[in-house]
C-alpha cells in the first residue's frame, strides 16, 4: 500500500510541476520568444504588436509556436535598430546545466520539444532540473514584471 501510496504521490507532483500557467502570455518577436509582460516594460523599443487569439489564426511564420497560442500568441515589431536583448537557444541553455542539448525545456508547463527555438534571455526568472518523464529536464519560471 505504502508502495503505491509512494507512487501516486510522485505521478502527481510530476503532473503538478508540469502544469501550464495561464497567466504567462508568450510573444514572438524576430523568431525569439518572450512574453508580453516583457515587451510591455520595454514600450520604447516595440513599433508594433498583433495579437492572435488562437493556433488557428496564426500566420505561416508563427505555426511552429502554436503549442503556445491556447491563450493567444503576441507578434512583436521592433523600432528599426532597436531590439538587441539578449537571447539564448534552448540547447545551450540545456547545456549550461549538463543537460543534453536536445533534451525538451518547459517553460511555464509548457513544453519546448525543439531545442533550436531561442528565447530572450529576459524572460528567465528563475531554473530548476527536475525529473520528468524520467529524464532529468530543465524548468523556467519567467520573470515578473509586474
Amino acid at each position: 500500500m505504502k508502495k503505491i501510496l509512494y507512487s501516486f504521490l510522485i505521478l502527481s507532483s510530476v503532473a503538478l510541476s508540469a502544469q501550464k500557467n495561464p497567466s504567462v502570455k508568450f510573444a514572438v518577436a524576430n523568431d525569439i520568444v518572450g512574453t508580453t509582460d516583457m515587451f510591455s516594460a520595454r514600450k520604447s523599443i516595440v513599433q508594433s504588436s498583433n495579437v492572435y487569439k488562437n493556433a488557428a489564426g496564426l500566420p505561416q511564420s508563427l505555426k511552429k509556436y502554436s503549442f503556445l497560442a491556447e491563450k493567444g500568441l503576441t507578434e512583436v515589431k521592433f523600432k528599426n535598430g532597436l531590439g538587441g536583448l539578449d537571447r539564448i537557444s534552448l540547447a545551450q541553455l540545456n547545456e549550461q546545466y549538463g543537460l543534453p542539448e536536445n533534451t525538451a525545456v518547459v517553460i511555464e508547463g509548457y513544453e519546448f520539444p525543439d531545442t533550436s527555438v531561442k528565447i530572450y534571455g529576459d524572460i528567465i526568472g528563475s531554473t530548476e532540473v527536475k525529473d520528468y518523464n524520467g529524464k532529468k529536464t530543465l524548468f523556467l519560471k519567467v520573470a515578473n514584471y509586474k
